[in-house]
């Protein structure tokens, strides 16, 4: 049963990638599509699912501090093993964004499907602490001392970042209780019906097949990492923490599903090893398939 809700959810994604390298509509179409959906689709999908949110509920504050938990302590991980294993920072930037970043439209999209209205209002919570927190670890990973570490630096990035500030907007919306006046919410609610199915589509059309054939082992270790061992340590800590039902989902589906597409841009501004990156990115959402509804039925999701 959960093989057939979700499957339609990569169908999507296998559609957006044969259309794509078919040269349909036009290879200028994804670039701007992604554009269009980052800079004003999702944020309007965050910002109206947080505008009335019960975010103080003892619950989403448990969620928050989940959340952390399960990133800071993979981040940790990886970078103690880093100490055994010294890598450069253009490889281990690749491997910690293929641990802890995640395909925020296909969990969404998951969770809209499994969970309803309620799922997406719990992960636009859980993606206003997590989108900052790996972002900032990415930004570290793919770096060393330079630049890019300076806290101000750091907030330039955060505060230019479209999907924090919806989130930051939602949630002020939701502590002031004034929510979506005026018909905003409806307008909103439009924009936001084409960010999921705009979203998948663009994943499939960015993967990059030909990537594949590097680092073959780097790229199965990175999938077990993030496609079963994340979604284990969250299944651990959410019960941990007490939390079930829709906010244990949320924990366990964000650490189930493959990378970021956007980890390969990131990783090509700051000079990172963008093959890897993307071999990553392309194992991970391939095998992500068979994994996401493997997982969800052992944990009991």
């Amino acid at each position: 049963m959960l093989f057939f809700t979700i499957w339609p959810l990569f169908a999507l994604i296998c559609f957006g990638y044969i259309i794509a390298r078919r040269g349909f509509p036009d290879p200028g179409f994804w670039p701007a599509a992604e554009r269009i959906n980052y800079f004003l689709l999702f944020p309007a999908l965050l910002l109206s699912s947080l505008a009335d949110a019960p975010v103080r509920d003892p619950h989403l504050l448990r969620l928050g501090c989940a959340a952390v938990i399960i990133i800071l302590f993979a981040a940790l991980a990886l970078a103690m093993a880093r100490r055994a294993y010294p890598l450069p920072a253009a490889r281990f930037g690749p491997l910690l964004q293929g641990t802890v970043r995640f395909n925020t439209y296909l969990g969404l999209a998951i969770l809209a499907t499994l969970a309803g209205p309620v799922g997406i209002e719990r992960a636009a919570l859980y993606l206003a602490i997590a989108v900052p927190l790996v972002n900032v670890l990415s930004i570290m990973a793919l770096t060393e001392a330079g630049q890019a570490r300076r806290p101000l630096a750091m907030l330039r990035t955060m505060v230019r970042n479209p999907l924090i500030l919806a989130c930051l907007g939602g949630i002020a919306l939701a502590l002031t209780g004034w929510g979506l006046p005026f018909g905003t919410g409806r307008f909103l609610d439009l924009l936001a019906q084409a960010s999921l199915p705009l979203g998948l589509l663009c994943v499939g059309a960015a993967l990059q097949p030909a990537a594949l054939r590097c680092d073959g082992l780097t790229l199965v270790a990175s999938g077990a990492l993030r496609l079963l061992l994340m979604p284990l340590l969250a299944a651990l800590i959410a019960r941990s923490a007490g939390l079930s039902g829709v906010e244990a989902l949320v924990l366990v589906v964000f650490s189930a599903i493959p990378t970021a597409p956007t980890s390969y841009v990131l990783t090509r501004q700051l000079n990172g090893d963008g093959t890897l990156m993307a071999g990553i990115v392309t194992s991970q959402t391939i095998a992500a398939i068979a994994t996401i509804p493997l997982v969800l039925w052992v944990l009991g999701h």
